[in-house]
This record gives C-alpha cells, structure tokens and sequence, in this order.
C-alpha cells in the first residue's frame, strides 16, 4: 500500500477506536484501545514510507 493509503486507513481506525472507547461495555473499550493504537501505527507506517520516499 502507499503513504496515503496508510495515513487513511489509519486515520479510520483511530477515529472508530476512539468511538469504541465511549461504549459502557469493557470488551468493546479495549478493542476500541487497541484499534486506535493500531491506526496509529498505520500513520507511522505512512510517514514513514512519505519519508523514504522522498529520499
């Protein structure tokens, strides 16, 4: 995948891991921790790659 197609995907994850994070039931806080991280991660992956990039 590339830079941008990262950065999206990444940004999607975030965004509903975020909105899991605001539900009462435990589990679903957690998944919702975890899928926020991972599209973090997901942004770094397309950064990373923007910069690899451009070298």
């Amino acid at each position: 995948m590339g830079e941008f197609t990262d950065k999206v995907k990444g940004n999607v994850n975030e965004a509903i891991g975020k909105a899991k994070q605001q539900s009462n039931d435990p589990d679903t806080r957690a998944e919702g921790a975890g899928q926020e991280t991972k599209g973090k991660g997901e942004q770094l992956k397309g950064k990373v790659k923007g910069v690899i990039n451009d070298i």
